[in-house]
């Protein structure tokens, strides 16, 4: 038993048997299309992002297996923000405004990549790259929305998420 693994990066969704996806899975003889259907329902949530896909190959069987990873802090930010790229210039242009519950949503959906043990601080660094990007958070500028974090502004809140926070 061999397997092979391909990886690509695909919008969410929109997954086609074009380039990069059918060339790369033809050499295997495997039904093109029945791969690009699984990557689009298990991508359908991330529709408008760019989401990296690993495509397992069992070269004697044909069978595969698809994993969806989760999209980048930037592309969740910029989804929820309704933006189409960062700002150059995040001091000066804004690219949009994100709820607080947003961020904490997108905590959520990061858990496993990121090295906060708690909800709160996972929130923190969201609000880092919210900055970094040029998104407000409820209007404000996040280093702001950081300070009232710590200050227990959100407490509240935050403990509204905790439960799911826990289960991720």
């Amino acid at each position: 038993m061999v397997k092979k693994t391909l990886r690509f990066i695909i919008e969410g969704g929109k997954a086609t048997p074009g380039p990069p996806i059918g060339p790369a899975l033809s050499p295997f003889k495997i039904n093109v299309m029945e791969v690009v259907n699984a990557i689009n329902n298990a991508t359908r949530d991330y529709e408008g992002l760019l989401v990296p896909v690993e495509v397992t190959i069992d070269t004697d069987t044909k069978k595969f297996d698809v994993k969806v990873g989760i999209p980048t802090t930037t592309a969740l930010l910029m989804k929820y923000a309704g933006a189409k790229e960062p700002t150059g210039d995040p001091a000066h242009k804004k690219i949009g405004d994100v709820k607080f519950e947003d961020i904490v949503r997108i905590a959520i959906i990061k858990r496993e990549q990121l090295t906060a043990k708690t909800l709160k601080n996972a929130v923190k660094t969201i609000l880092g790259t919210a900055s970094a990007v040029g998104v407000t958070v409820d209007g404000k500028d996040p280093k702001d929305v950081s300070k009232l974090l710590d200050q227990g502004y959100y407490d509240e809140l935050i403990k509204k998420y905790e439960d799911e926070w826990s289960k991720s």
